[in-house]
């Protein structure tokens, strides 16, 4: 596998591997090797660490099943693990600003876990979570309010030549004659998507499509009404309304879901907050040890101020 350019900075790069070398992470994976020099190797269960401090929770499954992307984790590992021990052996560590560095890492890494593990532990059922998500949908029902809708289908000619118009032109002849539209569709239209279901467009509100579309199916009254030819960007339509509705709201079985999902991310949030809360609770700012921390930076932020002019 190729090696592609890892963006990192010095510093980033032996810090991150000496935490990594430092803080164990616990995982049911074996410890298998997925890339070593004799000397210095990288495990599965680091790059599931990695993955699990730097990817979203949605896309961690993918990365870790894709070879292409496990192996270009396990060789960036490998470098910063590799520069890790040779920034150790050169005594970096004994620098103070590394070695905070270093700590402020490590206790990154811990809080975030302990962070999420509360998140995990917040307590709520499933049923009392269900009431929530209920009590929200009936709170604001204006939030599930949907426009207008119409179902409709369209043919698309390519291009904007007179001879693409004339061929919009001769189908909609055809399709006001009585040919099945659906047909018509499928068997020259340049949107190959909705070509395949017969134009089908399926339902969608009004200002989701280009504004001459729009306009023009959105003044279709009947199942079966027709268009003129209408000319956007993509080139000429021709559009059959197969159904309006009027403004509605969504029921709640449509939108559950989500409003579970909302309320599991609110209940997440809120633990890990009380977490944080209790260990603000006897915190205190120095501010005359602020003031002078800021004051000694001054002459250092002048100066890059007055090179950036």
């Amino acid at each position: 596998m190729k090696l592609s350019t890892i963006r990192f900075s010095p510093l980033q790069a032996w810090a991150v591997a000496a935490l990594v070398a430092a803080v164990p992470v616990v995982h049911a994976a074996d410890a298998v090797t997925l890339v070593h020099d004799g000397q210095t190797a990288v495990t599965a269960v680091d790059v599931e660490a990695d993955v699990q401090m730097r990817l979203p929770v949605e896309v961690r499954s993918q990365a870790l099943a894709s070879k292409q992307t496990v192996g270009q984790i396990a060789q960036n590992l490998f470098v910063r693990r590799a520069l890790g021990k040779q920034a150790l052996a050169d005594g970096l560590d004994k620098d103070p600003v590394v070695a905070a560095a270093l700590q402020v890492a490590r206790d990154k890494v811990l809080s975030d876990e302990l962070l999420n593990r509360a998140a995990g532990n917040s307590g709520a059922s499933e049923a009392a979570m269900l009431k929530q998500a209920r009590s929200i949908y009936q709170a604001k029902p204006e939030r599930f309010k949907v426009g207008e809708q119409v179902k409709a289908r369209h043919i698309l000619i390519s291009g904007t030549t007179p001879e693409s118009r004339a061929k919009a032109e001769e189908l909609l002849a055809q399709a006001r004659k009585g040919a099945d539209f659906a047909k018509l569709a499928e068997e020259n239209s340049a949107d190959k998507g909705s070509a395949a279901r017969g134009g089908d467009l399926g339902f969608f509100t009004q200002g989701r499509m280009v504004p001459e579309f729009d306009k023009a199916v959105f003044a279709l009254q009947k199942k079966g009404d027709l268009s003129d030819v209408v000319q956007t960007q993509f080139g000429y339509h021709v559009i059959q309304l197969e159904e309006r509705r009027a403004p509605s709201v969504r029921p709640f079985d449509e939108v559950k879901d989500e409003l579970l999902r909302e309320v599991r991310t609110e209940s997440a949030n809120d633990a890990r907050m009380a977490l944080v809360r209790k260990v603000q609770e006897n915190m205190v700012a120095d501010d005359k040890a602020l003031d002078a921390f800021v004051e000694r930076q001054a002459p250092s932020a002048q100066k890059a101020a007055a090179t950036q002019r």
